[in-house]
């Protein structure tokens, strides 16, 4: 019997000295409100570590006693005080009755015990009415436009002003680049073709066209001739484009056979009958020339095959101080059309924050 009532209040005291480690306890920020006006009030649990609060939910616009409305609550905030365990959670009052309101204590419940903070009061007042005197009512006034203040618009307006400046910068710099030549200083591959190989080619086309009348036959040997004389040009290495048909021959007596020269000059003089003369060559005779000036090529022609060439263009030092002018001018213009960009964003941000 003694070793059960041992037991009986030892259980008791470890209640009580649990019960006492609990506390609950409810403020409000104001006890007076106008009506339609809010107030806040916090309920705050003191627990051991790791207890479960459960606080009392209300639902939006929920009365917690009738006449005074619960507008929301927040989170339940957990802080630690003297080796204890903090929550606290606020919730929103309002009320639209003028009265004096006694809130009852919030039930609270820790580790499913249920336990009850203190009562609070809130006064609702409204104001006083003259109802007799009705002639001093007035109406609703409109919106009133907010005092302007030079400190608001300081920022944008200067920033406008260096935005026009950049910006005529901007226009005069795009004048100065555009009257600038450009230099382009780009590689260019050129293909090299032997001088033999271009006036086969030559020699080919004239072949496949046909040339009869008078006309086209003079067109024949100016054509046949200039691509001889192109040829002679660039192998022999003398201007033939600018001699007449005798030089042409004194200059190559020390280039061939005699066989071979003899026939060129009778093509040449053959050439100049047609162009001059006013001569009519037979069918035969042109392919016999033609033939001619084919075989006098391969017996002059040199053993060379198409070649590239890269052309790297070289620019004097005006050309150059000109294209580093011009990149210099482009970077301004890159790093001032950025700056404009985002100074003319940061206005227009600016201002229309200022205007809502």
């Amino acid at each position: 019997m003694k070793r059960f009532l041992i037991i009986i209040i030892t259980a008791l005291a470890v209640s009580c000295g649990y019960a006492q480690q609990v506390s609950v306890e409810s403020k409000i920020d104001t006890m007076t409100i106008f009506i339609g006006q809010q107030a806040r009030m916090t309920v705050d649990v003191t627990a051991r570590h790791g207890a479960k609060v459960v606080f009392p939910k209300f639902k939006r616009t929920q009365y917690i006693v009738p006449g005074v409305e619960v507008l929301g609550d927040t989170k339940a905030d957990t802080s630690d005080i003297d080796g204890m365990m903090r929550v606290s959670k606020t919730f929103t009052l309002t009320s639209f009755d003028e009265r004096l309101y006694a809130i009852p204590g919030m039930k609270v419940k820790v580790d499913g015990k249920s336990y009850s903070s203190n009562q609070l009061a809130l006064k609702v007042l409204t104001c006083d009415v003259d109802t007799l005197h009705p002639e001093q009512f007035f109406p609703p006034k409109d919106v009133q436009d907010n005092p302007f203040l030079w400190a608001e618009w300081s920022t944008p307006f200067w920033l406008s002003i260096v935005v026009m400046l950049l910006t005529l910068a901007f226009g005069y710099l795009v004048l100065r680049l555009k009257q600038n030549k450009p230099i382009i200083t780009r590689i260019r591959v050129v293909k090299r073709i032997p001088a033999h190989q271009k006036a086969l080619d030559e020699m080919s086309r004239l072949k496949a066209e046909h040339y009869n009348t008078a006309d086209e036959q003079k067109e024949y040997y100016t054509q046949l001739t200039d691509t001889l004389r192109k040829y002679i040009r660039e192998r022999f290495g003398f201007n033939a484009m600018e001699m007449t048909s005798s030089e042409i021959m004194e200059h190559l007596q020390s280039t061939g056979d005699d066989t071979m020269i003899n026939e060129l000059r009778e093509l040449f003089n053959t050439a100049d009958l047609v162009k001059f003369a006013k001569y009519s060559s037979l069918l035969g005779e042109k392919d016999m020339n033609l033939v001619k000036a084919i075989n006098f090529i391969d017996q002059t022609k040199r053993d060379e095959q198409p070649t590239e060439e890269k052309i790297v263009p070289k620019l004097s030092d005006d050309e150059a101080k000109t294209r580093q002018n011009r990149i210099t001018i482009k970077t301004l213009l890159w790093t001032m059309g950025v700056a404009i960009v985002v100074m003319l964003a940061y206005i227009i941000y600016n201002v229309y924050m200022l205007l809502q």
